[in-house]
């Protein structure tokens, strides 16, 4: 990833309504020229030229969290990323200068074109420069010996500490708009034994070994006491902290999860697939998992987001995913456990998850003493990756309520 020259802009009477807000067309406007400017003053436009391709948007996000009005200074911050071969994304925030709230924050999957406006492969001086490729973003991915295993970690930041806990059959990327965008934290985001790039020991898959190798990992780090946030099976990791290692748990973060244990027919299930996995492989799951994982409105619209969730299953290790699955199949039921969740907590759903229903979550979240509940609109079961820049200022909001 690389970060653009920070610019500041006035609001200026042609980016506003006729009340004197900034509207959305002058916000887009202003993050365009934001881009464009901060492009120019750092490799140049010539880099266009060199590689004989130009840019073309083939998906923008744009999310308006605070008004801004006329004569305002904003300050805006634009990175990119080599997203896949073919893909760089674009990622943008506006503040209130002087280090002030964000007003909106914006992503754009970008795609090269020819002369021809035939799309072509990212060169390879656009990764030297915009290198942060979502299977081993450079600079920040640690490798380390956790319990007899080797651990992949993805490190960033400074300040107090969130250990994000991705889900079944996935990795560490699930955060990666997080671990790019949430300030002021030391983000930590590390492959479960057995999944993404992290080593599979033949043994050793439950929920317990999860969460003692989580502790494991923050003594590496010499980190005493974290926010733990878990998707699904992540968030049956953070129980399981919570319950072995109270006193490492500041705050918890239980996105798309539930606390029950499996039922009987949910453990049927587990079973063949786990009997799949063995004769076919992790790719045989793409088929099963991908309608539930994602919403909808995600498998038409998000053809990028498609194809990462497609590679994260496909990818992961065969040992790992049956580890994985007799993990859950076994573990243990948390529901009678949440009276006593005595730290923060916030609790996220997807509006179109179909996996786990709003309603439970809600419940769930009712059963938590003082916990937060929402709901992210338009997202699945994978509402960081759907609807990045949603879930990611309603886990900023709850991280400042904590500081």
């Amino acid at each position: 990833m690389s970060h653009l020259q920070d610019l500041e802009f006035r609001v200026f009477p042609g980016d506003c309504d006729a009340r004197g807000n900034l509207g959305h067309g002058g916000l887009v406007g202003l993050f365009e020229r934001a881009f464009w400017e901060s492009l120019s003053r750092g490799p140049g436009f010539d880099l266009f030229m060199r590689n004989a391709v130009w840019l073309q948007i083939a998906r923008q996000t744009v999310e308006v969290t605070r008004t801004a009005v006329l004569g305002q200074l904003l300050t805006f911050r634009s990175s990119l990323t080599v997203e896949d071969e073919s893909t760089l994304l674009l990622g943008q925030s506006a503040r209130f200068s002087g280090g002030g709230a964000i007003v909106a924050e914006a992503e754009s999957a970008l795609v090269l074109v020819d002369a021809d406006g035939r799309r072509v492969s990212v060169p390879e001086e656009f990764v030297s420069l915009f290198a942060g490729r979502r299977s081993q973003p450079r600079g920040s991915t640690r490798n380390l010996a956790v319990r007899g295993y080797a651990a992949s970690v993805d490190v960033q930041g400074d300040g107090p500490a969130i250990l994000f806990i991705h889900g079944f059959p996935l990795d560490r990327t699930i955060w990666r708009h997080q671990l790019a965008t949430i300030s002021g934290w030391r983000r930590i985001a590390p492959d479960l034994r057995g999944l993404g790039l992290s080593d599979g020991p033949a043994t050793g898959y439950t929920m317990a070994e999860y969460a003692d190798d989580a502790a494991a990992l923050l003594d590496l780090l010499g980190i005493e006491e974290v926010v733990v946030a878990g998707l699904s099976m992540g968030g049956y990791v953070a129980f399981e902290i919570f319950r072995r290692h109270p006193g490492r748990v500041q705050a918890l973060v239980l996105v798309n999860t539930r606390a029950g244990a499996d039922s009987e027919e949910a453990r049927a299930r587990r079973e063949e697939m786990i009997a799949l996995v063995e004769r076919e492989g992790p790719e045989a799951l793409v088929d099963v998992l991908m309608p539930k994982l994602l919403a909808p409105a995600s498998l038409t619209s998000m053809p990028q987001v498609v194809d990462h969730v497609q590679a994260m299953i496909a990818q992961s290790p065969k040992e790992g995913v049956i580890g994985a699955l007799r993990a859950m199949k076994d573990r243990p039921d948390s529901e009678a456990f949440l009276a006593e969740i005595n730290v923060p907590t916030l609790v996220v759903a997807g509006s179109d998850d179909q996996l786990i229903p709003t309603g439970e979550a809600r419940r769930m979240a009712g059963l938590i003493p003082g916990a937060q509940f929402t709901t992210i609109p338009a997202a699945g079961h994978l509402a960081p990756l759907e609807q990045p820049i949603g879930f990611s200022r309603v886990l900023s909001e709850f991280l400042e309520s904590l500081t």
